[in-house]
């Protein structure tokens, strides 16, 4: 099995998809290492990996800070001599209409959603380039392949991550540096993303759609372990995920 003591680096590890991966990957034999901003979270999540006989580590993380995603790729390097994938998984959705002007929000979703992702892609890409090999795993959403009222903020940041990830798999390629790439736009999975919504018109329907529809983040945690699964040379850029009964 290619999972089998891979070290995989996860951000917003602390619940949702990030945590249910966390679990369904050291359970394949992968070495975890966890970054997210709740410490109470991860260490809880690393201690419950222990005791079913996993490795797993963990480092308080805000993947807008370039110092920290530096500092997680260090303790995985000090602490199992290497890194296999990172999953940039970190983001956050406080929707609204655009006349509402939530600016600070929108600022923050610019934020997490793409300098988050940029500064893992920044601190890793050394390694991964030197050794050529690696493997980059990101959370986007259906909101990066079309457009709804509300997303428009969320939705342009989704959009930025697919892009940003496709271009990176072609240049590896030119490059001949071996990086795979997998980008994951997940529908109606029920985390604690809703929570981030301020807007009471958007979040009532937000969270009718999800009640209606939702599914378990460790469908999602599912096709992270496929992707990082497939044979070094084969590589499933892009997954739609969502539930079966949701008209998208």
């Amino acid at each position: 099995m290619a999972i089998e003591n891979k070290v995989v680096i996860i951000t917003g590890a602390s619940s949702g998809i990030g945590e249910a991966s966390a679990k369904l990957l050291a359970e394949k034999g992968a070495k975890v290492v966890l970054g997210a901003r709740r410490e109470d979270q991860l260490a809880k999540l690393v201690e419950e990996i222990k005791s079913k006989g996993g490795q797993a580590v963990y480092r308080v993380t805000d993947v807008v800070n370039p110092e920290d995603n530096q500092q997680l790729i260090q303790l995985a390097l000090d602490t199992f001599g290497g890194v296999d994938v990172i999953f940039l998984n970190a983001g956050i959705m406080p929707n609204s209409p655009l006349s509402e002007l939530k600016t600070d929000e929108w600022n923050k979703m610019i934020d997490v959603n793409i300098k988050g992702v940029l500064n893992g892609i920044a601190a890793i890409l050394p390694a991964f380039t030197s050794q050529k090999s690696g493997h980059i795993i990101t959370t986007s959403s259906v909101a990066g392949l079309k457009a709804y009222p509300g997303g428009a903020v969320y939705g342009a940041t989704k959009w930025a991550v697919r892009n940003l990830m496709e271009v990176l798999r072609m240049e590896s390629a030119q490059e001949g540096t071996n990086i795979r790439t997998a980008t994951i736009y997940p529908a109606a999975i029920n985390t604690e993303l809703l929570e981030t919504i301020t807007d009471k018109t958007t979040s009532d329907g937000m969270t009718a759609l999800y009640e209606q529809y939702g599914i378990t983040a460790d469908r999602v945690a599912n096709v992270v372990a496929f992707a990082i699964d497939q044979p070094e040379d084969t590589n499933i850029n892009e997954f739609t995920i969502g539930p079966t009964s949701q008209p998208w």
